[in-house]
């Protein structure tokens, strides 16, 4: 793909957020494991959102989505927390995380 096709088609993240920076779910973290509610209807939502929702089959991590969907986590969590607080998205934090997830987390954070 041509550099000015790659920049025609790329997406401000404050366009996705609609430009908010604040999730209206407060208790998202990192560690937090979103999963989807079964039979989500997909066919109402865009781009991302559709992404997040198909990504949140089998419980996933909000660090694991964002670098998943290739977007900052400010963003991720915005868009998770909208489809939490609509209904298509169930939020489930871990009692404890196993060493792989905290060395995963690690090696996620030293990339950046």
């Amino acid at each position: 793909m041509s550099e000015e096709l790659e920049d025609a088609l790329f997406v401000r993240p404050f366009i996705m957020t609609g430009g908010r920076v604040e999730p209206t779910h407060a208790d998202l973290r990192l560690e937090t494991l979103v999963v989807a509610v079964p039979e989500a209807p997909l066919g109402s939502l865009e781009f991302e959102r559709r992404r997040i929702v198909a990504l949140c089959a089998q419980p996933t991590m909000v660090a694991e989505v964002a670098e998943k969907i290739g977007v900052p986590l400010g963003v991720a969590k915005v868009l998770i927390s909208d489809l939490v607080v609509g209904g298509l998205l169930v939020c489930q934090q871990p009692t404890e995380l196993p060493l792989h997830v905290l060395e995963r987390i690690r090696d996620h954070v030293r990339a950046l």
